[in-house]
């Protein structure tokens, strides 16, 4: 059994960091089989855990380091899934060592082409990175956080090596909290990039008639493969919703960036004043509509970088050998009974 990976979350968004108490591998079994009992069942998305926070409930699963849901009082907060059926739109995985999509799976790195997996047939893209369907092993769990890590060996198109950990902790007050941690453990510096892929709702409504708010004052235009083409002002797009506005029929699955220093928050809120909220300081934001998953949530995933950064270079991380690196966001809701 392997001792937790250390991760700092982002004090910015009220988490504080969290080390393991046991040091010596034999505390570290025993640390864990205690904390685990009673805690987990086995599924075809791996180990299955069930964590509790006052009114908030999530199960995280251990293939993708996943979100399987999340409840507030019972209500989705995000849209759950079957943990023994395969599920399409990536629901709640880990994304990296890049997030979103690299154009044509092929990227030069120090002068040499890398062609990675190309899993995306209709963009011919390679998508979210490498680890999404990864049995993580878990390294930490109890009644309110869990910790899941693996190792990324180097391999063809991505010839580096990560160690990389994910923690949910979830608060009574604050909503739950994911950390991705990410270290180069290698020889090389790394190009990487993470994100998470949370699709938020509320109750499983319609979003047609809620209110978008993404405080992003630039969007990337796409091609017709989702290949990013220009930055452009969100008006240009009639992608402002810095004020809030009602979704109606309108169709988003875009990189939005320009977002305000610090932390800023993406919400859903819907007609009787009830809200979901997605709290983070990345300097990138994809939001999506959920059109394929019938406009009853719309994905959230807060990126280190935006679309195709492993060309463009635009917010890419070079984690040089020995450096690590962490994102922590917050899902949050606020209910009106």
């Amino acid at each position: 059994l392997a001792p937790p990976l250390a991760w700092v979350p982002s004090p910015a968004l009220g988490v504080s960091a969290q080390r393991p108490r046991a040091t010596t591998l034999e505390e570290i079994y025993d640390d864990c089989q205690h904390r685990w009992v009673g805690t987990m069942t086995r599924t075809l998305s791996g180990h299955d855990i069930n964590l509790r926070a006052g009114a908030y409930t999530a199960h995280v699963v251990s293939v993708g380091a996943a979100l399987a849901s999340l409840t507030f009082n019972g209500r989705d907060v995000t849209l759950p899934f079957d943990p023994n059926v395969l599920t399409k739109g990536y629901f709640g995985k880990t994304l990296a060592p890049w997030p979103n999509r690299i154009t044509e799976a092929t990227y030069t790195w120090n002068g040499e082409r890398m062609d990675v997996p190309r899993n995306e047939i209709e963009t011919g893209a390679a998508l979210h990175g490498l680890v999404s369907w990864t049995d993580w092993t878990v390294v930490h769990s109890d009644s309110d956080s869990a910790t899941m890590s693996t190792f990324l060996p180097p391999q063809y198109g991505y010839p580096f090596a990560l160690d990389l950990s994910v923690t949910y902790a979830l608060s009574a007050e604050r909503g739950l909290s994911i950390t991705i941690y990410a270290k180069n453990v290698g020889s090389e510096p790394a190009p990487y990039g993470c994100s998470h892929h949370p699709y938020i709702t509320i109750g499983q409504q319609s979003i047609d008639a809620m209110t978008l708010t993404v405080p992003a004052g630039k969007v990337f235009d796409v091609d017709k493969r989702l290949a990013p083409v220009e930055l452009k002002d969100v008006e240009d797009l009639d992608l402002d919703f810095r004020s809030g506005r009602l979704i109606g029929s309108q169709s988003v699955d875009h990189a939005f960036t320009e977002l305000p220093d610090g932390t800023w928050q993406v919400s859903l809120c819907d007609e009787g004043g009830s809200s979901v909220s997605v709290t983070s300081d990345a300097p990138w934001v994809q939001v999506y509509s959920g059109d394929q998953q019938g406009r009853i949530a719309t994905a959230v995933e807060p990126m280190t970088c935006p679309p195709d950064a492993f060309n463009s270079g635009i917010d890419l991380i070079v984690l040089e050998p020995g450096e690590d690196y962490s994102m922590t966001f917050m899902i949050s809701a606020d209910f009106v009974e």
